[in-house]
């Protein structure tokens, strides 16, 4: 009956808690209250996955808006890119879906007091999750079962569809600065383009067919480069060029010079083959990419890179050697002798170099600087080769790791959503979306921060990549611990409370009438009790000077609480509360004007002595603790005043009620 009060008074369908957890004796079999909080985070958990399914790609479109617009792709097109984006999404939406519904589903339970009425059956916090965690270590099974057979194929599905759509349309993918040679038989060099109007500047353009006696070079200072409307040729216009190509002849021996035609143009329109329609690209690059391999590709090809970088290092070294021994000149022992003789001062290098004519100086530093500057680039660019060798490896190992580590951070989300929902106590879309989002931030921030890291070759790709899940993990432990012990820790009322207490807010009294009355008040017993308390009221006035202001030393450094106040506190409360269950409306009137004592915070800071100690040794938080004790003991003085004229009052008005 108290469980279905409980609810009912939330405006809520009542749930008989204590019912469904009646036979909650066998730790194996499936309950009824397994199957109620079952239902409640499945109804959650499909309708947050597709909330969160959506955001993320609405996130990840506008990463790939610029393949979409513009380049005529139909319907079927567009449904294939956007079902395997999905697919790619669906490990990280998990993860996040599993939070957000754990959150609003404890914090609904919570704020119906379902959860107290759960707790008050014998039920703690762990065993009313033990559902919930079959379930989630299912999803995180299907979440690794997912990453590891349907992603790849899809993340390759993708990529090959997105670099198709890409060479769909050149003009919007020629780059800036480099030789473009996706339209057949041309390569086209643009050294600025304007995405706004289409216009193309400083264009060189080679035509190729295959024999040197037909080929053109065409300078252009600019152009602008269009798709016909069957989408089979490119029509592209110039301005203000050059055209220069060898013309054919076929009377001519091949030994021959071959003649050339140069011709100026001031607009000039040329029609070149290309097929615009989307036709799918080779997907053997894509499939080597380690996005796009299962766990088992990944540890097979990982020791196929690692020997292959190996073998690099080895060749490498090798070179190294003979390019700095010389090997092919004087041997490497010759050499390694004349660099001890000169390290031992035998030789003198400076005199050596002395003796050579100004001709043969000049060239000594002119073959020095050269070889330094060969040798210097050779090292360059085998230490770019090797970078991009150790990142392949690197991305290797990462992708590895990313499928663990998002397969344990569903269970992580889970037990940071169910705990944080338990404490907060608060459903629906509000505070737990807000929650969510700090603990995803939070998550965001160390995710990309050990990705960069790791990229660089900073941390180890195990460490980079695990970051965010062994931060995470402590805070599970921690919120969950929390949550199972009744915490406190986001209740907002106790903050409320807590800062009311430390800046002396006063709390005022709210008795109201009682609408049905069990037991009337004693006002004899009761009357009898207020003259006792104005005397003892009086007489801890007169032992207790407290517009005195009190010795620092006694304050923070000496133990001592008011007893004497804390008994004249609870009997005033006594009083109070059988008085509360008076009909007249002048006794209740009388209640409210009884102030809240405060017994403590008079006489210290802190219960414990510890902590005065230290509130005392740092001088701008003592002075902030004296001046509010000060505080205290003047409201106390007053408050005491109130409690005496009080207590008169109503035994005035006792006594007209006995008579």
């Amino acid at each position: 009956m108290g469980c279905q009060l409980a609810a009912s008074a939330q405006g809520q369908r009542p749930v008989n808690v204590a019912a469904l957890a009646r036979d909650h004796t066998d730790m194996f079999r499936i309950k009824k209250l397994d199957i109620f909080i079952a239902k409640q985070f499945g109804l959650l958990f499909v309708a947050t996955f597709f909330v969160c399914q959506f955001v993320l790609m609405m996130q990840s479109l506008w990463l790939f808006i610029d393949d979409l617009i513009g380049k005529g792709l139909s319907v079927e097109v567009l449904a294939k890119f956007m079902w395997y984006m999905g697919l790619n999404l669906v490990p990280q939406a998990l993860p996040l879906a599993i939070l957000l519904s754990s959150l609003i589903a404890y914090g609904n339970l919570g704020e119906s007091s379902e959860l107290t009425a759960i707790k008050a059956a014998g039920i703690s916090l762990l065993q009313s999750m033990r559902s919930l965690i079959v379930i989630v270590l299912m999803i995180a099974g299907l979440s690794f079962y997912f990453q590891n057979v349907i992603r790849p194929s899809a993340n390759q599905q993708f990529y090959q569809l997105l670099l198709s759509m890409r060479h769909k349309s050149p003009e919007v993918e020629i780059p800036e600065g480099v030789f473009y040679q996706g339209i057949p038989n041309t390569n086209l060099y643009v050294q600025k383009k304007d995405l706004t109007t289409g216009m193309l500047y400083g264009i060189m353009i080679y035509r190729l067919t295959g024999s040197y006696e037909d080929q053109a070079i065409i300078l252009a200072d600019s152009g602008m480069l269009q798709s016909t409307a069957e989408k089979k040729h490119l029509l592209l216009t110039l301005y203000s060029g050059e055209w220069n190509e060898n013309m054919r002849s076929q009377d001519l021996g091949s030994s021959a010079a071959v003649p050339y035609r140069r011709e100026t143009f001031a607009t000039r329109r040329i029609l070149l083959d290309f097929d615009g329609g989307l036709n799918m690209v080779d997907g053997s690059g894509i499939a080597s990419d380690a996005r796009s391999k299962s766990l088992r590709k990944i540890s097979h090809d990982l020791d196929s890179i690692r020997e292959y970088n190996d073998s690099v290092g080895r060749q490498f070294y090798a070179e190294a050697q003979r390019s700095t021994f010389r090997k092919t000149e004087i041997g490497s022992e010759d050499s390694l002798k004349a660099i001890a003789e000169a390290k031992a001062g035998k030789v003198d290098i400076d005199s050596a170099f002395a003796k050579l004519t100004d001709r043969e100086k000049q060239f000594a530093v002119k073959s020095a600087m050269e070889s330094a500057r060969i040798e210097s680039n050779s090292l360059e660019m085998k230490g770019d080769y090797a970078y991009s060798l150790t990142r392949q490896e690197r991305t290797h190992i990462s992708e590895g790791v990313n499928k663990f580590t998002l397969t344990l951070s569903c269970i992580i989300f889970f037990f940071i959503g169910a705990p944080l929902g338990a404490i907060i106590r608060k459903g629906g879309l509000g505070v737990p979306v807000i929650v969510s989002v700090l603990v995803f931030i939070v998550y965001y921030i160390f995710e990309n921060s050990g990705t960069r890291m790791y990229r660089d070759d900073n941390w180890v790709v195990w460490f980079g990549k695990g970051i965010s899940t062994m931060v995470l993990t402590p805070l599970a432990i921690f919120f969950t611990y929390k949550a199972n012990n009744d915490s406190v820790m986001f209740n907002m009322d106790f903050y409320k409370s807590l800062f009311y207490r430390m800046f002396g807010i006063r709390q005022k009294r709210h008795i109201f009438r009682k609408e049905v009355i069990i037991t009337p008040p004693a006002y004899a017993a009761d009357a009898e009790q207020l003259a006792a308390i104005t005397q003892a009221v009086t007489d801890y006035t007169k032992e207790h000077n407290l517009l005195r202001w009190p010795n620092p030393i006694k304050v923070f450094f000496r133990e001592g609480d008011d007893q004497r106040i804390e008994e004249i506190s609870q009997q005033l409360e006594q009083v109070i509360e059988d008085l509360s269950n008076t009909k007249d409306k002048q006794v209740l009137h009388e209640l409210n004007q009884y102030p809240v004592l405060a017994t403590r915070a008079h006489t210290r800071p802190f219960r414990r002595r510890w902590l005065n100690a230290i509130a005392g040794l740092i001088l701008p938080l003592g002075l902030f603790f004296y001046i509010r004790m000060l505080r205290f003991r003047l409201r106390l003085y007053n408050d005491l005043r109130t409690t005496r004229r009080t207590n008169a009052n109503l035994i005035n008005r006792i006594g007209d009620l006995i008579s």
